[in-house]
């Protein structure tokens, strides 16, 4: 693996990533083993307002609402009533919720998928003809913050001005530096970025730059820029040469995709963002035939106290693969040795369009090795991180090994091209190979020395 492997980050995979919402942001869980509390099954008729409403208040309209990615709202009777059908097909071939990773290697938090209890109570709801029930037997409708998952942002942060993007040609990753204006060290337990318009929005990443930091030092504030090569380099990496310009303390805070779910830090977790800092706003813009303006926001909210833990955001990646043209199930790997104690608490997979599984695996000093997840069918347009139900202990010495699987034939019908041999590239017609792992660690450590340094190529063919 190559220090770049290490270091780099793929911003798409941000992407995967996630918009970090704390605990106190998510719906309440009524969700069992037998399915949503109030589910009547086949104990007469199934009606939308005490059987259907509570399922689609858990597990739909998180998405399902205005201004949110889900193509319709579900919040009324009204709304859900002539997609009855169509939500009983989208359920029954679990095609919704989107949920890809193996539930039976490890237990997340996050779970999407329904229980059969609540797929059969979905439709017999349809096959009864939808009827809608007695309003008394709702329950109190789900309030949502009003541009924000996140709850009432305690700071925003705004592109300056809007960005003009074209209708057509291909966009190379964009940067804008935001100054933080924080005067001292600040604990931030959630951020969120809302773009302006999400239909030109491939993805967008946020990092921190330290005061320290050299990184993308000659370009100026609040102005839109995509940062040429450094001297004696052909191009730059993912994450603009992030960590070999800077450091891993210039770290990635979070991510915006379309699709993606809130993400839950713990409460006694929190990162760290450091007095005098900048903020470094990677986007990714997607000419769609139509030219528009996009103006970010990124939503904060606040630590009041310092946490117990850390949080930090670790890459496994690798960018020395070649994909054979037609290959139907090319596989590489990657890895990375933690060099300090951390815990896991979420991991996902970022590819592109020839995607098509992912597997990560902790193995530990002792010996002993855990799944951290599994996922046998990647979806390049649902890309999520997978909250493990339990912190995930990793000593120093865990080996993080991600093994992926592409598929560039003609059985793909998402392959841009398979007749090409397709490499490491930002683009999604290229490819990428990287996990994206959640941890918290000790306040006081040096995030620059969480990972043991790759062994070069000749080191590694050596043995």
């Amino acid at each position: 693996m190559t220090t770049r492997a290490l270091v780099s980050a793929c911003a798409a995979a941000a992407v995967a990533l996630v918009t970090a919402v704390p605990a106190r942001a998510q719906a309440p869980a009524t969700q069992g083993a037998q399915g949503t509390q109030g589910t009547q099954g086949t104990q007469g008729t199934t009606t939308f307002t005490k059987d259907v409403l509570p399922i689609l208040q858990k597990n739909c309209q998180g998405c399902h609402r205005p201004g949110e990615i889900g193509p319709m709202p579900l919040l009324t009777y009204a709304q859900a009533r002539p997609y009855a059908r169509a939500i009983k097909s989208a359920t029954q071939s679990k095609k919704m919720p989107p949920w890809f990773a193996d539930s039976s290697v490890q237990h997340y938090a996050n779970d999407m998928s329904l229980p059969a209890a609540d797929i059969t109570t979905l439709a017999a709801w349809a096959d009864a003809g939808a009827p809608e029930g007695d309003p008394k037997d709702a329950p109190p409708a789900r309030t949502f913050v009003d541009g924000w998952n996140i709850g009432t942002p305690d700071k925003v942060v705004q592109m300056p001005e809007p960005y003009n993007v074209p209708a057509a040609g291909t966009i190379e990753y964009t940067y804008i530096i935001l100054p933080t204006r924080f005067t001292e060290d600040t604990w931030v337990q959630a951020l969120e970025i809302r773009p302006g318009n999400r239909s030109l929005m491939h993805h967008a990443v946020l990092y921190e730059r330290t005061p320290d930091s050299k990184w993308l030092r000659d370009y100026p504030v609040g102005v839109p820029f995509v940062p040429a090569p450094r001297p004696g380099r052909k191009q730059r990496s993912s994450d603009g040469d992030r960590t070999s310009e800077g450091s891993l303390a210039d770290e990635w805070l979070v991510g915006y995709v379309p699709g993606a779910p809130p993400y839950t830090l713990p409460a006694d977790t929190a990162f760290l963002v450091k007095a005098n800092s900048d903020f470094v706003l990677q986007l990714h813009y997607t000419a769609n035939g139509t030219a528009g303006t996009d103006q970010t926001r990124i939503g904060m909210l606040l630590a009041k106290t310092p946490p117990a833990k850390r949080a930090f955001v670790g890459l496994v990646n690798d960018g020395g693969f070649v994909i054979p043209p037609g290959d139907p199930a090319y596989q590489a790997s990657a890895s990375v040795t933690l060099a300090s104690d951390v815990e896991l608490l979420s991991a996902g997979p970022h590819m592109h369009l020839r995607g098509k599984a992912m597997d990560l695996r902790a193995v530990y000093p002792g010996g002993e090795s855990e799944m951290l997840f599994h996922v046998p069918r990647y979806d390049f347009n649902w890309q999520q991180l997978y909250q493990f139900h339990a912190a995930r202990t990793a000593p120093r010495g865990t080996k993080l090994d991600v093994v992926g699987v592409w598929d560039n034939s003609t059985g793909n019908r998402f392959n841009p091209d398979p007749r090409a041999e397709v490499h490491w590239g930002d683009q999604s017609w290229e490819e990428m190979l990287l996990a994206i792992v959640t941890m918290s660690i000790d306040p006081k450590a040096d995030v620059t020395r969480l990972f043991e340094a790759p062994k070069r190529r000749s080191e590694e063919s050596a043995h």
